[in-house]
């Protein structure tokens, strides 16, 4: 019998304890998934989300892997104790919600939309916008994520520039390739993770690359983003606005100057949610995997962070 322990935390176990066995009993798995642990050295697989009272690994001797409900592993990846294989949640519900977001968010500031929608002066604004193969887009971060959201910009006619921290075909990569990106993207979508070599990579240099009046949307990681830096080149009117998904604390403090900027949008981190039914297929499928003696899927790389 594979023992799956649930540490991912007693809310989420309401949401995922019943999708997730079903989907275990769909694999044809005979496993018994409980949201207690009172053998570590018996569990087989845990079920994780970096919020969780699990921060101590080394009691779990036998376990196979470690299945992250999260794509972004940032909060666990350097935990000395975790020496099990990590794998990251790639799920395809993820991607279509962050596809939508990502395009309903482009087309948004492409065509103007609030110019219409808030209006008070009432002002008869026609004002045409370019049509989508004359407004660059640049994309930073070219995964799983990113390659999706490029491939429906594309499809709009949006001309879209990858750019990859490492070589990847048809992408740009490296200092060389961003700058490139950047100077001509009048919409820039980021979707790295974080790491250390991309914590602030969006900073006062780097914003200034871009033509005045750009749009950065961020649904990737709060932290790609220098807020002061960002903010300044608001405050110029430089970067003609920011939709801005995550934080670098969240919820967001109700302090913070994003909030009253009136060149920000800040959405709640809604950008990209792990939906149960779907994220539940994907972790069964890498235990059914792991029992079979198959490669895990999605599994984090130590050394890049992700």
């Amino acid at each position: 019998m594979t023992q799956v322990y649930f540490a991912a935390g007693r809310a989420l176990w309401a949401e995922y304890g019943g999708p997730l066995q079903t989907a275990l009993a769909e694999a044809g798995l005979d496993a018994t998934l409980t949201d207690t642990c009172p053998d570590p050295a018996a569990v087989d697989y845990i079920i994780y989300a970096p919020s969780s009272p699990l921060q101590d690994f080394t009691p779990f001797t036998g376990t196979k892997a470690v299945l992250s409900l999260w794509a972004g592993v940032e909060r666990i990846v350097g935990n000395i104790t975790l020496t099990q294989p990590l794998c990251r949640m790639v799920d395809p519900a993820l991607t279509m919600g962050m596809v939508e977001w990502v395009v309903g968010h482009t087309l948004r500031h492409h065509l103007g939309m609030d110019r219409h929608i808030i209006n008070p002066g009432h002002r008869w604004d026609n004002t045409c916008p370019p049509l989508a193969r004359d407004r660059p887009v640049a994309m930073l971060g070219m995964g799983a994520l990113g390659s999706a959201c490029a491939d429906a910009l594309r499809a709009l006619n949006f001309p879209v520039t990858g750019w990859s921290r490492s070589p990847r075909p048809g992408c740009l990569h490296g200092t060389d390739g961003l700058t490139t990106a950047l100077h001509t993207a009048q919409i820039v979508v980021t979707l790295l993770p974080k790491t250390p070599e991309t914590e602030n990579l969006l900073n006062a240099a780097r914003l200034a690359l871009l033509p005045r009046g750009a749009v950065i949307l961020n649904p990737g990681r709060g932290a790609i983003i220098d807020d002061d830096a960002l903010l300044g080149a608001l405050n110029t009117g430089h970067i003609g606005h920011a939709t801005l998904d995550v934080f670098r604390t969240e919820p967001l403090p109700q302090d913070h100057p994003y909030w009253s900027h009136p060149r920000v949008t800040v959405t709640p981190h809604i950008a990209a949610d792990t939906r149960p039914a779907s994220a539940a297929r994907v972790i069964a499928e890498n235990i059914r995997r792991g029992q079979a003696g198959e490669p895990f899927l999605h599994r984090v790389d130590r050394t890049r962070g992700y």
